[in-house]
């Protein structure tokens, strides 16, 4: 069996501690950090707005940590289409994250793939670190 491969998701909208955090923690379930960052039109979607930052950047951002194998956009379509061509061995989410999850368990029952779900259950100061709170026009 190869290196032990791991997914996550995010928006990263502006990368902070709190990111970091959330991915260095992911990376402990495996050997190879995938990570998926957001579309503008399903952060659009599912907050109202833009993000700050748009998915290029925010993507590029994101392939430049030493600790992230591999950055990719998520899917404008199938939500999980990501999962299935990435094919993780464990799929980690942040403490709050809700909106991708719903149905996935289902969906990798539909394709046949054993993948472990992980919630990372603590957050580095989520008081302090949330692109929300840290966005220069919500300020």
């Amino acid at each position: 069996m190869g290196p032990k491969r791991v997914l996550t998701f995010g928006t990263f909208d502006i990368l902070h501690p709190g990111h970091e955090f959330y991915l260095k923690e992911a990376k402990k379930h495996g050997d190879k950090l995938f990570v998926v960052v957001a579309r503008d039109s399903t952060v659009k979607k599912l907050k109202g707005r833009l993000p700050f930052n748009s998915e290029g950047k925010r993507l590029s951002v994101i392939e430049a940590l030493d600790y992230v194998e591999h950055g990719v956009l998520g899917s404008e379509g199938c939500k999980h289409g990501v999962v299935k061509a990435l094919r993780p061995d464990v799929i980690c989410f942040g403490y709050d994250q809700e909106s991708f999850n719903g149905g996935l368990k289902e969906f990798l029952d539909e394709v046949g793939h054993d993948c472990e779900i992980v919630r990372i259950k603590h957050a580095l100061e989520p008081d302090r670190f949330k692109s929300s709170l840290l966005r220069p026009d919500e300020n």
